[in-house]
């Protein structure tokens, strides 16, 4: 049973929040830019995966095994490409609509590689 209502494909930054953030959170965030990207900004608690390399077949780290994916990108493009791959896989996964530029501009925190404030590059 998928976690994600039926043809429900694209969230808001805000329900990406509700559903990737905390200890409890059930679904985990997973950001696909590139590492220069990641580095620069990201949101706290978030898995990397470059879409180069999920597109070349890599496989989702540890922490995104198995369980339900909320798919992030700078702007939203390049997660609706990796939402689908990963949905070809097999695999419980929505993209979020503006991605981390909706992010930042939502207010919600962005970390850099180091866990300081960081930005959107």
């Amino acid at each position: 049973m998928s976690f994600f209502r039926r043809g429900a494909d694209r969230v808001t930054v805000d329900e990406a929040r509700r559903r990737t953030q905390g200890g409890d959170a059930p679904a985990v965030l997973l950001d696909v830019r590139e590492r220069a990207e990641w580095s620069a900004g990201h949101a706290p608690g978030a898995v990397h995966l470059p879409l180069s390399s999920l597109a070349t077949g890599a496989a989702l780290p540890s922490a995104a095994q198995g369980r339900p994916l909320v798919v992030i990108c700078r702007s939203g493009r390049r997660s609706q490409q990796a939402a689908d791959l990963l949905t070809g896989r097999g695999a419980d996964a929505v993209d979020v609509k503006g991605g981390m530029q909706a992010w930042a501009a939502a207010g919600h925190p962005v970390v850099d590689g180091h866990g300081n404030s960081g930005s959107i590059a």
